[in-house]
This record gives C-alpha cells, structure tokens and sequence, in this order.
C-alpha cells in the first residue's frame, strides 16, 4: 500500500513539472517578428523606425522588403489594398516573400526626413523594393498596375515574383 501511495504522489509532483518543461520549450521555440506589417497608413508612425525593424525581419525571414507610399487619403492606395484582399494568392504570394511596411505621407506627416533617402515619387501609391539589408531595387509606380478603376492582380503578381527572392537563393 505504502508503494502505491508513493507512486501516486511521485506522479502528481511530477505533472505540474512535465507541463512547465513543455510551456518552456514552446515559448523558446516561438519566433516573435520584429515587425508585423500595418493594415493602414498611419501618421503617428516613424517611418524611419519601421524600415528598420523591416530590415531586421527581413533578414531572419529572408524576404525582401515593399515600401508601400501613400494615405488614408489616397483612393488608389484603397483600391491596391482591396485587390490583394480580393486576391488572397497574390495576398499570400506578397506575404510570403516581402516585409511590407506602409509609409504614410499626408499633411499630418509627410516622412520627409525618411522618404529623401529615394527616388521623388510621381504619385501614390509608389512602391518601393528593398533588399534585406535595405537597399533600393525598384522605384514602382502604381500606375503600371492599373486596369479600370482598379489594379490587375495579374501584372502586380507579375512583378511581385519578378522581385522576389528565388527560390534557389533561399537555400
């Protein structure tokens, strides 16, 4: 009786333990981004910050990085927005190989100090890619995806793998 009794009570000390051990390495092996991506054009935001800790990302992740220029103001920055969302391959396909940071410009904050680091920029939205490390590849206007009123998820899938990091080259 005294051996199950032990037994029992080695067991029940040893649950909490075996649990806590688990919580441990789930937390080791969880990879946290330095940067999640922003869904809006916000002008509170440091631009300048966010290409940095992109950088970061983009290095751990081997991705490339998209600067995408515009505001909340801005119907076509809208309309880009609303084709990957209708689009989720070329959503996924962006996702999957690029850092994305949006780059606000507005009257409330125009990132002047940041954006002087690229080409003018003829109109928004304008896409920039960066390499990993955070130079420039590509000044992109828009204008060359557009079809109608809107984009053609097409030709910007078209050029976001013409930009990617090929396969080969992820190894």
């Amino acid at each position: 009786m005294k051996i199950i009794t032990l037994f029992f009570l080695l067991l029940i000390v040893s649950i909490p333990t075996n649990l806590q051990s688990q919580s441990i390495d789930n937390k080791i092996n969880e990879v946290k981004p330095y940067f999640t991506p922003l869904e809006k054009f916000d002008p509170s935001r440091d631009a300048g910050k966010d290409i940095d800790l992109t950088i970061l990302e983009a290095k751990r992740s081997n991705r490339r990085i998209l600067l995408d220029v515009g505001g909340e103001w801005c119907i076509w920055c809208h309309r880009l927005d609303t084709m990957f969302i209708k689009n989720p391959e070329v959503e996924k396909y962006l996702h999957d190989n690029f850092v994305v940071v949006k780059v606000n410009y507005s009257k409330e904050n125009k990132n002047e100090k940041t954006l002087s680091r690229f080409p003018k920029i003829p109109g928004y939205p304008h896409i920039f890619v960066l390499d990993k490390n955070g130079k420039l590849l590509i000044s992109k206007s828009s204008v060359d995806f557009e079809k109608g009123k809107g984009h053609d998820p097409k030709v910007v899938l078209a050029f976001l793998k013409k930009w990617s990091i090929k396969k080969l080259d992820r190894l």
